[in-house]
């Protein structure tokens, strides 16, 4: 009887007491998180950034509302800056960080970016997929050799980005002549451009961008890949050829190899320096968690988004070494990815 009694007193006890709360879904609760975007509306990073956004809040503890915010401007380092120095730093701000400004990092370009990436806490890596740089598909240009012979005038966003690094190095490294017209505020406009003539060229973008936000652009075959840049080629383009097969001299591999490997960098999610890092398990968590989900898939298939993933510790882990490249190598990077005489596209504050 009396543990009987005991047993009664106790459940009592017990089941008035609250329940153990949730301080990650506590926080986030009726919380809004902005996702800055660091390109205008339309284009690849607008909508893989969407698409994450539209999913990853019911992975979140808290439920909390996911917000895209377009934040366009110098190839992805007004973004990238505003995650540094303006941005809370608890947890509610999400962005895809410009890829080319790992290498920008690395090797000092820019004195605008003032961001450590190092700093920041990566949740991670949507699409690690090629980039490519096309000729519209009524330029006289053909091929990387045909743009050795001629010059070919292609459009690029900002100065921190890589589609002004890498038809610079083409030209420096392989002798092409790409007339790199910078300054565009996003792919759509350069797309546009090309098809009024404008351009003949389009520097880099991811080629799964292509297939997912301009898909008739490769089915109607109206833009040519001259080149892909990444570690392996893409299975659907074993033809065009891989910048890091390219090297004319040994000591070129080297650099080939730096800027093929920050390609895979891809669509880097982050988050602030100074999350809880309760915070940031949690955001890697739900982004870990809505990879999976099958709406996330669905949606992601009928946008034709290929999704590639990388986690945070292994996307943090390679930005590290990208940056920490020994100097001697990011030197001789710098100077190949030089772009000279360059010419800002109408309206461009570069």
């Amino acid at each position: 009887m009396r543990l009987c009694r005991f047993a009664v007193a106790a459940a009592a006890i017990l089941g008035s007491m609250p329940a153990w709360a949730d301080p990650i879904a506590d926080f986030y609760a009726g919380k809004r998180i902005d996702f800055v975007i660091r390109s205008g509306v339309g284009g690849g990073y607008d909508s893989y950034s969407r698409l994450l956004a539209r999913h990853i809040r019911k992975h979140i503890p808290g439920n909390p509302h996911v917000v895209p915010v377009n934040m366009p401007g110098g190839g992805g380092i007004v973004a990238a800056n505003y995650l540094a120095y303006k941005a809370p730093k608890d947890g509610t701000v999400l962005s895809i960080v410009g890829q080319g400004l790992v290498v920008d990092q690395a090797l000092g370009l820019n004195d605008s970016f003032k961001a450590d990436l190092r700093e920041f806490n990566w949740i991670g890596n949507l699409s690690a997929t090629n980039q490519v740089l096309v000729a519209w598909h009524t330029s006289p240009t053909k091929t990387l050799k045909d743009a050795m012979a001629r010059e070919t005038v292609i459009g690029a966003t900002g100065a921190g980005s890589i589609s002004v690094q890498v038809p610079a190095l083409l030209n420096n490294l392989l002798g092409t002549r790409f007339k790199i017209v910078q300054g565009y505020p996003g792919g759509e406009e350069i797309n546009l451009a090309m098809e009024r003539g404008e351009l003949e060229g389009r520097a880099t973008n991811p080629w799964v961008s292509y297939k997912a936000t301009e898909p008739r652009l490769v089915s109607e075959k109206l833009i040519r890949p001259l080149v892909q840049i990444g570690m392996r080629k893409e299975h659907d383009l074993p033809d065009v050829p891989l910048l890091r097969e390219l090297a004319q001299k040994p000591e070129h591999q080297p650099i080939l190899d730096f800027i093929s490997e920050a390609v895979v960098v891809g669509r880097p999610i982050a988050t602030t320096a100074g999350v809880p890092k309760e915070r940031v398990a949690a955001l890697r968590q739900a982004f870990e968690k809505t990879l999976k989900d099958p709406e996330f898939l669905k949606d992601a298939e009928t946008q034709r988004a290929e999704i590639d993933p990388m986690t945070g510790t292994e996307l943090a882990a390679l930005i590290d070494k990208l940056i920490s490249t020994p100097a001697e190598i990011r030197s001789k990077v710098k100077a190949a990815i030089e772009p000279g005489k360059v010419q800002n596209a109408p309206g461009s504050k570069n």
